[in-house]
Protein backbone atom coordinates (compact mmCIF):
# COMPACT_ATOMS: atom_id res chain seq x y z
CA UNK A 1 0.00 0.00 0.00
CA UNK A 2 2.71 2.44 1.08
CA UNK A 3 4.41 1.74 -2.72
CA UNK A 4 1.17 3.24 -4.43
CA UNK A 5 0.99 5.82 -1.83
CA UNK A 6 4.52 7.05 -2.56
CA UNK A 7 3.92 7.37 -6.29
CA UNK A 8 0.44 9.25 -5.70
CA UNK A 9 2.94 11.90 -3.42
CA UNK A 10 5.62 12.16 -5.50
CA UNK A 11 3.15 12.71 -8.43
CA UNK A 12 1.50 15.61 -6.50
CA UNK A 13 5.15 16.52 -5.39
CA UNK A 14 6.18 17.13 -8.73
CA UNK A 15 3.06 18.83 -10.35
CA UNK A 16 3.81 21.48 -7.67
CA UNK A 17 7.60 21.25 -8.63
CA UNK A 18 6.72 21.70 -12.48
CA UNK A 19 5.30 24.82 -11.65
CA UNK A 20 7.45 26.10 -9.47
CA UNK A 21 10.42 25.64 -12.00
CA UNK A 22 8.09 27.03 -15.12
CA UNK A 23 4.57 27.75 -14.40
CA UNK A 24 6.28 31.44 -14.48
CA UNK A 25 6.87 31.29 -17.76
CA UNK A 26 3.39 31.10 -18.21
CA UNK A 27 2.85 33.78 -15.77
CA UNK A 28 4.67 35.71 -17.73
CA UNK A 29 2.74 34.70 -21.34
CA UNK A 30 -0.36 35.64 -20.16
CA UNK A 31 0.93 39.15 -18.61
CA UNK A 32 0.31 37.94 -14.89
CA UNK A 33 3.76 39.45 -14.56
CA UNK A 34 6.12 40.96 -16.91
CA UNK A 35 9.54 40.39 -17.99
CA UNK A 36 10.81 43.66 -16.10
CA UNK A 37 9.57 41.72 -12.69
CA UNK A 38 12.39 41.55 -10.77
CA UNK A 39 14.32 38.04 -10.59
CA UNK A 40 13.79 37.85 -6.73
CA UNK A 41 10.13 38.38 -7.16
CA UNK A 42 9.76 35.20 -8.83
CA UNK A 43 12.21 33.23 -7.33
CA UNK A 44 10.20 34.02 -3.92
CA UNK A 45 7.15 32.96 -5.42
CA UNK A 46 8.98 29.77 -6.92
CA UNK A 47 10.09 29.13 -3.38
CA UNK A 48 6.72 29.63 -1.78
CA UNK A 49 5.33 26.99 -4.74
CA UNK A 50 8.93 24.93 -3.91
CA UNK A 51 7.55 24.70 -0.29
CA UNK A 52 4.80 22.86 -1.07
CA UNK A 53 6.55 20.32 -3.46
CA UNK A 54 8.42 19.43 -0.19
CA UNK A 55 5.84 18.85 1.98
CA UNK A 56 4.72 15.94 -0.53
CA UNK A 57 8.29 14.99 -1.43
CA UNK A 58 9.92 14.45 1.98
CA UNK A 59 7.11 12.39 2.47
CA UNK A 60 7.05 10.33 -0.31
CA UNK A 61 10.49 9.68 0.10
CA UNK A 62 10.07 9.03 4.03
CA UNK A 63 7.13 6.23 3.26
CA UNK A 64 8.34 4.52 0.28
CA UNK A 65 11.88 4.28 1.59
CA UNK A 66 13.02 0.40 1.93
CA UNK A 67 14.93 1.08 5.17
CA UNK A 68 11.90 2.80 6.72
CA UNK A 69 9.33 -0.19 5.98
CA UNK A 70 8.85 0.84 2.35
CA UNK A 71 8.32 -0.43 -1.22
CA UNK A 72 11.10 0.76 -2.69
CA UNK A 73 14.86 1.24 -2.55
CA UNK A 74 16.32 4.36 -2.81
CA UNK A 75 17.75 4.26 -6.29
CA UNK A 76 14.18 2.84 -6.91
CA UNK A 77 12.50 5.56 -5.34
CA UNK A 78 14.85 8.25 -7.65
CA UNK A 79 14.89 6.32 -10.81
CA UNK A 80 10.48 6.60 -10.01
CA UNK A 81 10.89 10.43 -9.61
CA UNK A 82 12.48 11.36 -12.68
CA UNK A 83 9.71 8.81 -14.61
CA UNK A 84 7.17 10.93 -12.89
CA UNK A 85 8.97 13.99 -13.35
CA UNK A 86 8.81 13.67 -16.95
CA UNK A 87 5.42 12.35 -17.12
CA UNK A 88 4.02 15.76 -15.89
CA UNK A 89 6.14 17.70 -17.28
CA UNK A 90 4.72 16.71 -20.48
CA UNK A 91 1.55 16.97 -19.80
CA UNK A 92 2.22 20.34 -18.65
CA UNK A 93 3.92 21.33 -21.80
CA UNK A 94 1.48 20.30 -24.32
CA UNK A 95 -1.65 21.68 -21.69
CA UNK A 96 -0.09 24.77 -20.74
CA UNK A 97 2.63 26.36 -23.39
CA UNK A 98 0.53 25.23 -26.42
CA UNK A 99 3.40 26.73 -29.19
CA UNK A 100 5.26 23.43 -27.53
CA UNK A 101 5.08 20.57 -29.03
CA UNK A 102 6.95 17.27 -28.10
CA UNK A 103 8.81 15.41 -30.92
CA UNK A 104 10.04 11.74 -31.73
CA UNK A 105 13.45 12.56 -29.76
CA UNK A 106 11.61 13.47 -27.05
CA UNK A 107 9.46 10.27 -26.91
CA UNK A 108 12.33 8.30 -27.71
CA UNK A 109 14.24 9.86 -24.48
CA UNK A 110 10.91 8.96 -22.36
CA UNK A 111 11.10 5.25 -23.53
CA UNK A 112 14.99 4.99 -21.93
CA UNK A 113 13.84 6.59 -18.92
CA UNK A 114 10.85 4.16 -18.96
CA UNK A 115 13.56 1.11 -19.38
CA UNK A 116 15.88 3.09 -16.83
CA UNK A 117 12.62 1.81 -14.64
CA UNK A 118 12.56 -1.64 -15.72
CA UNK A 119 16.64 -1.72 -15.20
CA UNK A 120 16.26 -0.61 -11.89
CA UNK A 121 13.44 -3.05 -10.88
CA UNK A 122 15.46 -5.94 -11.91
CA UNK A 123 16.92 -8.28 -9.47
Amino acid sequence: MNGWLTILLLVVSNVFMTFAWYGHLKLQEMKVIHASTPLIVVILISWGIALLEYCFMVPANRIGYAANGGAFTLPQLKVIQEAVALIIFGIFTVVFFKGESLHWNHLAAFGCLVAAVYFVFME
